[in-house]
């Protein structure tokens, strides 16, 4: 069942192989085996390649919630064991900050047997990641404008918003706008490693009628006001992030824009006791997910290399 998963999300015997550290004839074999098991054909030539059929498509699609039980199953047979083991935690720098690091330090006093690693990835990244099992637990976010679409076996929790605006000079004629049509002839500043920003750019920009002239891609907030100051474009920006002398942030309204940071993990993991000890103080505690500030850390010459998502 996972290698006939494997297979409608790859599309290749060799690729499933090499994810399995298998041999093409021996997923060939497991997938027949499975064909005779349900007595339908679930994989067809194309090619020299192969394609699932519809039913093995339809199989693929119940194989998700099929394997999350199973690993529900299995974690479940001793749900209240003391949390012990390592959570891979991959997410974008201010959700690490703002959401993880205060858990990492309660555990270290409450669940001192559970460790977690920590590695910054921008959310598609950290999707693919989860889908092939190479991290636990994922902090990402979206737009309301740029909604995120996670594989199917991934299960969202959202923990909190906040509202963006457009990032100009102090000293521009659009100050204090909330017409993103009053950008038009601006020259726009989005992120370089995920798409979400963009997109959301361009949706602002199509509903108020015009398209954007995009000219660069920084990951990093510091650089983007940077070349906000320099008078190199404007692109958006957390409203409530302490605000640079020179630099203002008009909130945008019809539409808004907002970002929501989210908890990711595989369908059926949750219930792992060191995973489960970590989403449970990440949950929010009330129906209406609080707004954060975005923070802006401390300078630190050490650190100046690395970026800030």
């Amino acid at each position: 069942m996972a290698l006939l998963l494997a297979l409608s999300r790859l599309g290749s015997m060799r690729r499933v192989a090499e994810t399995f550290s298998l041999t093409t004839s021996t997923v060939s074999q497991q997938i027949a085996a499975l064909a005779r098991e349900t007595g339908e054909q679930l994989i067809e030539p194309e090619g020299r390649r192969v394609r699932l059929t519809p039913a093995g498509r339809r199989l693929a699609d119940h194989a998700v919630t099929i394997l999350a039980a199973v690993d529900t199953a299995r974690l479940d047979l001793d749900p209240d064991a003391e949390p012990v083991g390592t959570v891979r935690v991959g997410g974008f720098a201010t959700g690490i900050r703002v959401s993880l690091l205060p858990v990492v330090r309660e555990l270290a006093t409450t669940h001192r047997h559970v460790e977690v690693a920590i590695s910054e990835h921008e959310p598609l990244e950290a999707f693919e990641l989860l889908v092939d099992d190479d991290l636990d637990l994922a902090i990402t976010y979206d737009y309301n404008l740029a909604p995120a679409s996670p594989d199917s076996v991934l299960e969202t929790v959202p923990l909190w918003s906040t509202p963006w605006g457009v990032g100009v000079r102090t000293d521009t004629t659009t100050v204090g706008t909330a017409d993103v049509g009053a950008f038009a002839e601006s020259t726009w500043i989005v992120n370089s490693r995920n798409t979400a920003d963009e997109d959301a750019v361009r949706t602002l920009a199509a509903l108020a009628g015009f398209t954007p002239r995009i000219a660069h891609q920084i990951d990093s907030l510091d650089l983007a006001e940077d070349l906000i100051l320099d008078g190199h474009g404007v692109g958006l920006l957390p409203i409530n992030r302490p605000l640079r002398v020179g630099l203002t942030v008009p909130r945008l309204s019809d539409p808004s824009v907002i970002l929501t940071a989210y908890a990711v993990v595989r369908r059926g993991r949750s219930n792992w006791p060191p995973l489960r000890a970590i989403l449970d103080r990440l949950r929010p505690q009330s129906p209406t997910l609080p707004q954060e500030d975005w923070p802006r850390p401390a300078a630190n010459p050490r650190a100046s290399a690395i970026n800030e998502s």
